[in-house]
């Protein structure tokens, strides 16, 4: 299976974004693109580049994209949630293990949260603390402030 790479510059820096010919399978931040990685466009990567730069522009709120994740059955149950949290909402770990289907999996919803290789996409950090901090994120809790600010600010779309 060919996957395609390439690299996007955002507000918050250097994003990779890899697919298949059909399904996006990552979305991450780097520090800088990897000149040992060749770069390779196709048409999944170019409309996740126009719906990311739109996203930045405040100008869309949800993704349309095909996606695709490997994880256990809750953790993809955790995923598909994590695309149904409003644009500007957030919601606790402990809300999140319920939509997912296990009230007392807060925990293991945590780490799947952790383990999603879609970033923004899939909007793992829209998950704060049951105190409204917002907690953990694989980038730093700046960078997750940052896109929560960024949602709150343009949630009038």
């Amino acid at each position: 299976m060919k996957v395609y790479a390439t690299y996007i510059k955002s507000p918050i820096g250097w994003i990779e974004l890899r697919a298949t010919e059909t399904h996006l399978i990552m979305a991450r931040w780097v520090a800088e693109p990897s000149a040992e990685r060749e770069e390779s466009v196709n048409p999944i990567l170019q409309e996740t580049i126009w719906q990311l730069e739109e996203y930045f522009e405040g100008k869309r709120t949800s993704f349309e994209l095909p996606l695709l994740q490997e994880g256990t059955p809750f953790q993809q149950r955790v995923w598909e949630e994590l695309q149904l949290i409003p644009y500007g909402k957030q919601i606790s770990y402990q809300e999140l293990a319920k939509r997912a289907g296990n009230t007392k999996a807060y925990r293991a919803a945590g780490s799947a949260n952790g383990k999603n290789q879609i970033f923004i996409i899939v909007p793992c950090h829209r998950v704060v603390l049951a105190d409204g901090n917002v907690g953990g994120y694989a980038y730093g809790p700046e960078m997750k402030r940052f896109l929560l600010d960024l949602e709150e600010k343009n949630n009038h779309i």
